[in-house]
């Protein structure tokens, strides 16, 4: 199954929103948008869909408290608005449509179209497993052996 185009990584139109840094974390690592999305528990893909599709006004209203909500970093809280218009700068006008679902037709699915054809194999390897049982018997009989005396063999 491939992917939509906007959560494919190497062609998604948000890996420069996604990748662009917010700022520098208190180890010295490097904190993207796509790494604080994720921490804060936000798919990052449908947050920066749902900024694209907002006025400027509204995703730099939302932004900014998504922002204001991480740990700081070598930024502030009051940095936040600065940071949230500087990232958003790096956000595509709109997101691409969705992909439209596909309509399934009543009573036609996965399990109709081959409902038949596992239990033909199954019961085609059972049947063979059983002659193959029956060959291999030395005297071709599934039943255990008597002699000539009407007793069984032990």
């Amino acid at each position: 199954m491939t992917l939509r185009r906007e959560y494919s990584l190497g062609h998604s139109e948000y890996n420069a929103f996604l990748f662009a840094s917010v700022g520098e974390e208190k180890i010295g690592m490097p904190l993207t948008v796509l790494t604080a999305l994720t921490r804060l528990g936000v798919d990052p893909w449908l947050e920066a869909a749902r900024l694209a599709d907002l006025s400027k006004e509204a995703a730099l209203q939302a932004f900014t408290a998504t922002i204001a909500r991480l740990p700081e970093g070598d930024w502030t809280a009051s940095d936040a608005g600065a940071i949230a218009a500087r990232l958003l700068s790096w956000l595509p006008g709109k997101s691409t449509p969705a992909v439209p679902a596909m309509a399934v037709r009543p009573g036609v699915g996965a399990r109709t179209k081959s409902g038949f054809a596992p239990w033909l194999v199954w019961g085609a390897l059972a049947v063979a497993i059983l002659l193959v049982t029956v060959y291999l018997q030395a005297d071709h009989n599934l039943e255990p052996g008597t002699r000539a005396g009407g007793t069984t063999q032990q």
